[in-house]
C-alpha cells in the first residue's frame, strides 16, 4: 500500500510496472522514454518519482526527454536542442540521477562525438496533442514505406543513418524526404506530364465503372486530366459522348459538364496540396451524376529509387507520386467534397450526386443473383398465362415480394385477367414450391439488413432518401423502416461476438477451417449466412476488395478480413499465393504482402472445398 509520502525507491517495482503499461511514451525492454511535455499526463506516482530526481540537478528540468531506467532506480535527462527543428536530432548532453543514493551520477557531453546517437520515430515520445505530432508521424510513415527503418542497425547513430540515406539517394527538406535532383530543393520543378501513361486499354477506374453499369446509353463522359486521351477515345468508340482536358496535352480543350467525370490518377501526381484540392473540387463541379476518383495506394518496390517529396515521392523520372492509404484516400475525398464516397476497388472511389442513386448502388452490392424456382407441375391455367406470369416470377425473384401499385409494367394487363397480384401468384404457387419463394424473400430481407447495418457507419439515410423500389421492399418485407433498422442494429452488435463468427464458419458446408480463420472463394460469399456477409462487408464497404482477389479469409481470433490472390487458382491443383491484403476491422488498418519473390510461397490445398459443389 502506497502511503501519502511514499518511499519512491521502495515502490520502484510498482513504478516500473506503471511505466511499462503507460499509454504514452516509448517503451523498450529496459527503459521508458517520454518528452517533457508528456510528464503531466503520466500516472501521479511516476510524476512524483521524476520530480524527486529533477530536484537533484538544476538543469534537469530543461531536458528534452526523460529516460526512466526500468532495471535500476535511475533517471536520465537527455538534451536534444533541435528536437522540433531537425527530422533526426542528435543528442547534445545527458544527466543521470541515481535515486537510490539521491545523487548526480554522471553528466556526459556529446558535442565532440564523431558519431552521436540520433532519434527516429519522434511521435512516440510525445502525446498526440503535441503541435508537431502529425508532422513527426508522417515522416515515420514515409520512412517505413521506403523501407528505411527495416534494419535497426542503420538507424541508431548519425554515421550509419547518413550512409543509408546516401545509398538510397535521399535527402531532407524540413521533415520531408526529397530527391537531391536540384541544387536548390526550394526551386525543384516537377514534370507532372511525364506521369501520364500510354495505355492499350481502358484504365481500371473507367473499366470498373462500365462493369458496375454506371453508364447508361445516354451518359456523357468527361476525363479531367486525361493525359494522352486513351480513356475518352475508347469510351467514344463505345458510343458515348466523350471529351477531356489536360493541362499539358489538351490545355485548350474546354472544361465541360458531363454525367460521368473521371479524375483518374490525377490527385496523386500533384505535389502542391492546394492545387490537388482544387483539381478534386473542379472535377466535382463538372459532374452531373457520378465522379470517379482514383489514386495510387501502394509502394510495391522499395529498391526502385523512389524518393519522398512533401507528402509523396519523387520518382527517377522527376514525377511526383502521393501514395495514399486506402482509408486515407476515402477520408480525403469525403472531407474535401463533403460526401460519403463508395469504394470500387483499391484506390478507386465513386461519388454520386443523387443520394437516392448512391443508396441504391450500395444496396445493389449485396443483392445476389437468385434463380426463379422451377416449374414442377404441368398445369393448363399456368400454361395458358405463362407469358404473362413469367415476368411476375422474375419480379418476385428480384425483389423477394410482389409488386405494389404503380411499379409493375404489365399491371393493367395482369389485373384484367386475375384481379390482383396475389391471385396471379396463387397460380404460380400451384406449379412451384412455396418454400422456394419464402427462401427468396428471406434472402432479400437479409441482404437489406446487411445494407442497413453497414449504412450505420456513414449516417444511415432517412426513409425519404431511399430509392422508391427499396422503400417498397422495406415496407412489404419488414412492415416499417424502424423495424428493419432495429434488426440491422441487432445484427451489427452480434459482430462483437467472435465466438459466434467462428461457430458460423465451422458450420459452413463449404470453405476450409484453419486454426485461426476460415477460407472461402470470393464467388461463394453470397452463400454464407448474413452475419458472415456483414462481417466481410465491414471491410469491403470502406476499403474495397483487392483487385484480382479470389479467396477471402475470415479471422475469428481478431476481427480481420484478408483478401488473397492465387493467380493460377483454376489451372493448378495446389495454387500458390501471390499477394494478400489484410484489413483490421477495429481501426481499418490495411496491410499488404507480396509473396511473388519468396522461395516458399504459401500453397493452397483442397481448393475444391472453397466453392463446394
Amino acid at each position: 500500500m502506497i502511503t501519502e509520502n511514499p518511499d519512491l525507491v521502495a515502490n520502484f517495482e510498482h513504478i516500473t510496472h506503471l511505466c511499462r503499461n503507460s499509454s504514452l511514451g516509448k517503451k523498450l525492454p529496459s527503459a521508458f522514454y517520454i518528452h517533457r511535455q508528456g510528464l503531466p499526463f503520466l500516472d501521479p506516482l511516476i510524476q512524483k518519482y521524476e520530480q524527486c530526481a529533477s530536484k537533484i540537478h538544476p538543469h534537469a528540468q530543461n531536458a528534452t526527454l526523460v529516460k526512466f531506467d526500468l532495471q535500476q532506480p535511475k533517471i536520465s535527462y537527455l538534451f536534444y536542442p533541435d528536437f522540433d527543428l531537425k527530422p533526426h536530432p542528435s543528442i547534445e548532453k545527458s544527466i543521470i540521477i541515481n535515486l537510490k543514493t539521491k545523487t548526480l551520477q554522471n553528466i556526459r557531453i556529446y558535442s565532440d562525438y564523431d558519431n552521436p546517437a540520433i532519434l527516429h520515430r519522434k511521435e512516440t515520445f510525445v502525446t498526440p496533442a503535441y503541435p508537431l505530432y502529425e508532422k513527426f508521424a508522417h515522416l515515420t510513415q514515409t520512412e517505413e514505406k521506403l523501407g528505411l527503418l527495416d534494419n535497426s542497425r542503420f538507424i541508431g547513430t548519425q554515421n550509419q543513418w547518413q550512409k543509408l540515406l546516401k545509398d538510397h539517394r535521399i535527402d531532407f527538406e524540413d521533415h520531408f524526404l526529397v530527391s537531391p535532383l536540384s541544387p536548390s530543393t526550394n526551386n525543384l520543378t516537377i514534370d507532372r506530364h511525364k506521369a501520364a501513361l500510354v495505355r492499350d486499354e481502358l484504365s481500371r477506374p473507367v473499366r470498373l465503372a462500365l462493369e458496375a453499369e454506371l453508364f447508361t446509353p445516354e451518359s456523357t463522359f468527361f476525363d479531367y486530366g486525361c493525359g494522352h486521351g486513351g480513356d475518352l477515345e475508347r469510351i467514344a468508340k463505345k458510343g458515348y459522348d466523350s471529351a477531356g482536358w489536360d493541362p499539358f496535352y489538351r490545355p485548350h480543350s474546354p472544361l465541360q459538364e458531363a454525367d460521368i467525370v473521371n479524375l483518374g490518377y490525377v490527385i496523386n501526381v500533384i505535389e502542391n496540396v492546394a492545387e490537388r484540392r482544387e483539381a478534386l473540387l473542379k472535377a466535382y463541379q463538372l459532374t452531373r451524376q457520378v465522379l470517379i476518383v482514383s489514386a495510387q495506394v501502394l509502394i510495391r518496390d522499395r529498391q526502385r529509387g523512389l524518393m519522398a517529396y512533401g507528402d509523396g515521392i519523387i520518382t527517377e523520372r522527376n514525377t511526383f507520386q502521393k501514395y495514399y492509404q486506402q482509408e486515407e484516400l476515402k477520408a480525403y475525398i469525403d472531407q474535401v467534397l463533403n460526401v460519403d464516397s463508395i469504394p470500387m476497388g483499391l484506390g478507386i472511389y465513386v461519388v454520386f450526386r443523387d443520394p437516392n442513386r448512391a443508396n441504391s448502388f450500395r444496396a445493389s452490392r449485396f443483392h445476389s443473383y437468385v434463380r426463379s424456382p422451377r416449374v414442377l407441375l404441368p398445369l393448363k391455367k399456368f400454361a395458358d398465362y405463362q407469358e404473362l406470369l413469367t415476368p411476375l416470377m422474375k419480379f418476385y425473384t428480384e425483389r423477394g415480394r410482389l409488386p405494389v401499385k404503380g411499379e409493375y409494367f404489365q399491371e393493367e394487363e395482369l389485373k384484367a385477367e386475375f384481379g390482383t397480384f396475389k391471385r396471379a401468384f396463387k397460380v404460380i404457387l400451384q406449379v412451384t414450391r412455396e418454400e422456394d419463394w419464402e427462401a427468396i424473400a428471406d434472402k432479400r430481407r437479409q441482404e437489406i439488413l446487411i445494407y442497413l447495418a453497414l449504412s450505420h457507419f456513414s449516417g444511415r439515410p432517412t426513409m425519404k432518401k431511399l430509392p422508391k423500389p427499396l422503400k417498397n421492399d422495406i415496407k412489404v418485407l419488414f412492415g416499417s423502416y424502424q423495424a428493419a433498422c432495429f434488426l440491422a442494429d441487432e445484427m451489427l452488435l452480434s459482430l462483437r461476438n467472435l465466438d459466434l463468427i467462428k461457430s458460423l464458419c465451422e458450420q459452413s458446408s463449404i470453405g476450409i477451417i484453419l486454426k485461426n480463420g476460415f477460407l472461402i472463394h470470393l464467388s461463394a460469399l453470397e452463400s454464407l449466412p448474413s452475419l458472415l456477409r456483414l462481417f466481410e462487408g465491414c471491410a469491403s464497404r470502406t476499403i474495397g476488395r483487392m483487385e484480382m482477389a479470389n479467396v477471402v479469409k475470415f479471422h475469428f481470433r481478431v476481427p480481420k478480413i484478408s483478401y488473397l490472390y492465387y493467380p493460377n487458382f483454376e489451372q493448378e491443383k495446389y495454387p500458390r499465393l501471390k499477394t494478400s491484403m489484410q484489413i483490421d476491422l477495429r481501426d481499418l488498418e490495411v496491410r499488404y504482402r507480396d509473396f511473388y519473390e519468396q522461395e516458399n510461397q504459401p500453397i493452397l490445398y483442397e481448393k475444391e472445398k472453397l466453392r463446394g459443389k
